[in-house]
């Protein structure tokens, strides 16, 4: 016997959830698995299990529909992002030629050496503000290089990036200022040529793949647009809450000065304890039953990332942050065929900057860290180190 899904009448994308949204994640995981969303037009998946297993379903789950608006899920047409196996497979086998482990051995050392320059810096000054300064000076760098930016693109790349997130959300007002910012990026990609990268960059290795036929004619810009669009702004948010959560919590960043080991177990427990992002999406193809209730074929379903990052059902004292408790099953990085794609350079650039942290600095007091509501992302906007301690 099955039954409808409970329902609430929270707006998943009110500002007030936005900023905070985890009381109200911990609300809707109590009421199920899945929660139907009137307000949004949306099955909420809630609870670790639900989501991790549609995730693992794209026949079931489709990715036709990541967005919450039908403008953006049109203009992603073509992308990886939104297809499914197995066009998605060739157009993601092209996007990850370049972010495997084996090809990201080659700038480990240089992303390195950035952050412990960059680190060593901002603990000299003995205060900064550490968004501009980190989380968003290394990531806007690093992608500038390995796609082979120049110009106007490496410029553009911060408001381009965020806004390609932004315009994933419902037609909400952040959504409609967005979309001339988005629109911006995505004619640059229609009409970027291999020549306007830089010559031996991950870019040009792009058009190579189209070239011999690798990827259909015509995509290499949608593949470029999904390193800028979907992977500068989740970086930048991941950073920023590094430095915050070590500020925080001075008794964890300790027990990571102390064991280098760490570093990798405490970048997947501030994955896990604030996601970056907070909700995608997924077109439901089939009836489909989820914890004993019914989601109808042609349902928009919203997977919220950080409501299952905390499900007490797998994660115990899920509230609590603990470095040492390594959870190497977080939902951050999605799971299955679309799990992120640049997940491996993102650990790159976290771990460079959670060792260079660990190295120089034995303290950080901060300031409350300053949130803005975003659609898609969370992150921090501004956050003052008001004082470091050096190690």
């Amino acid at each position: 016997m099955t039954n409808t899904p409970a329902s609430s009448d929270i707006d998943l994308f009110a500002d007030e959830i936005l900023i905070d949204p985890y009381p109200t994640y911990a609300e809707l995981r109590d009421l199920g698995a899945v929660v139907h969303l009137p307000a949004n037009d949306v099955y909420a998946l809630t609870r670790y299990d639900a989501i991790r297993d549609a995730l693992a379903d794209p026949r079931t789950f489709s990715s036709r529909t990541i967005g919450f608006n039908p403008t953006v899920n049109e203009a992603l047409q073509g992308t990886s992002l939104a297809s499914d196996p197995p066009i998605h497979t060739d157009l993601r086998a092209t996007l990850t030629e370049n972010l495997s482990p084996r090809a990201l051995r080659g700038i480990r050392d240089q992303i390195q050496t950035k952050a412990d320059a960059l680190v060593a810096d901002l603990v000299d000054r003995g205060s900064f503000e550490a968004i501009d300064a980190l989380a968003r000076a290394l990531p806007l760098e690093v992608v500038a290089d390995l796609i082979g930016f120049t110009g106007e693109v490496r410029d553009n790349m911060l408001r381009w990036g965020q806004a390609a997130m932004e315009v994933i959300g419902p037609m909400n007002q952040r959504t409609a200022e967005n979309f001339p910012i988005a629109g911006e990026l995505y004619g640059w990609c229609t009409g970027v040529r291999a020549e306007d990268l830089a010559p031996g960059s991950v870019g040009r290795g792009i058009f190579d793949a189209e070239n011999r036929g690798a990827i259909p004619p015509g995509t290499a810009g949608h593949i470029i647009h999904q390193y800028l669009g979907a992977g500068v702004d989740t970086t930048i948010a991941a950073l920023g809450n590094i430095v915050a959560l070590f500020s925080a919590f001075p008794d964890q960043f300790d027990l990571v000065r102390r064991d280098s080991a760490l570093v990798p177990a405490a970048f997947n427990e501030i994955l896990r304890f604030w996601a970056p992002v907070h909700v995608w999406g997924r077109l439901v193809t089939r009836d489909v039953i989820i914890d004993g209730t019914v989601v109808p074929a042609g349902s928009q379903v919203a997977i919220i990332f950080g409501a299952g990052n905390r499900d007490p059902r797998h994660y115990e004292n899920p509230d609590d942050f603990l470095v040492e408790r390594n959870p190497v099953d977080h939902l951050s990085f999605g799971y299955g065929p679309h799990g992120c794609a640049g997940q491996g350079l993102a650990r790159l650039e976290a771990h460079a900057v959670i060792g260079a942290l660990a190295v120089h600095a034995q303290r950080l007091v901060a300031a409350e860290p300053v949130r803005l509501p975003s659609n898609i992302t969370r992150s921090i906007d501004t956050l003052e180190i008001l004082k470091v301690v050096p190690a």
